[in-house]
């Protein structure tokens, strides 16, 4: 381990991001689907660009899916849980106050093409494997940013 006084021959002044891999710093994911008010602290930039593709996927399929009700489903959010290889994808009913939804229909209908949906997301991402995708509806007011 280098001393201060060795460090100091090394470079004009110190700042906090000193003697920290930039590759493992955490920003806040731009504007769009997956901003926060706060960054995500713990998920690294790949497990990020992963989310983002799998949602921007996702959108794309159910919207073009022949269920009316996958059609009305818009997705919120997508998040590593724990990692990447599995992801926690949020979605709403539009339109519909979540009262009026019935969960066990929406998760019927998501579990009946849950194999349709991750062969799309193998196939929109570089991945060796596909991630395993769990679904959980949100209410409608949650989805508004």
């Amino acid at each position: 381990m280098a001393s201060q006084r060795d460090m100091r021959g090394l470079c004009a002044e110190f700042s906090d991001g000193d003697g920290i891999d930039p590759h493992a710093r955490v920003r806040p994911a731009p504007g769009g689907l997956h901003s926060r008010s706060s960054p995500r602290v713990g998920i690294d930039r790949k497990a990020l660009q992963l989310c983002h593709q799998v949602a921007e996927t996702l959108e794309e399929v159910l919207a073009d899916c022949g269920d009316g009700l996958l059609q009305a489903l818009r997705v919120v959010d997508v998040e590593p849980a724990p990692d990447a290889s599995r992801l926690l994808v949020t979605v709403a009913v539009d339109g519909l106050p979540r009262e009026e939804v019935d969960l066990d229909l929406v998760h019927r209908h998501l579990a009946h093409a849950s194999g349709h949906l991750r062969s799309e997301v193998a196939t929109a991402i570089t991945r060796k494997r596909a991630p395993v995708l769990v679904y959980r509806l949100a209410a409608a007011q949650d989805s508004a940013c």
